[in-house]
């Protein structure tokens, strides 16, 4: 049985996407908290190369049943042609924090 909370991974170019992205989803109710982690640095391979660049990284926290609302958000709004999203259930948490994802999450 899936997790019914999650937290998603999501690297963004910048400050304005980042903020961008994050309100949206907390706005539309498909996430309840979104953290920005400013000046992360990113080493991967892209098309071959093994790239470097700054950016930052979104922790969105969801409930399980918003994922797929969240993803297509994402895809609309990233300027990357691949971006990351990737999803970790989480398998225990306090709660009342847990509760509260729940009174956030909305499946409009």
């Amino acid at each position: 049985m899936p997790a019914n909370h999650l937290i998603i991974f999501c690297t963004c170019p910048d400050k304005d996407t980042a903020e961008k992205i994050a309100r949206r989803l907390v706005e539309t109710n498909k996430a309840a908290c979104v953290n920005i982690l400013p000046g992360i640095t990113s080493v991967y391979s892209w098309k071959g190369q093994v790239e470097s660049t700054t950016e930052q990284l979104l922790l969105i926290k969801a409930h399980n049943n918003n994922y797929e609302l969240i993803e297509t958000t994402i895809h609309d709004l990233h300027p990357y042609e691949l971006p990351e999203i990737i999803a970790v259930p989480i398998e225990r948490g306090l709660p009342d924090y847990l509760h509260w994802i729940d009174s956030c999450h909305s499946l409009k």
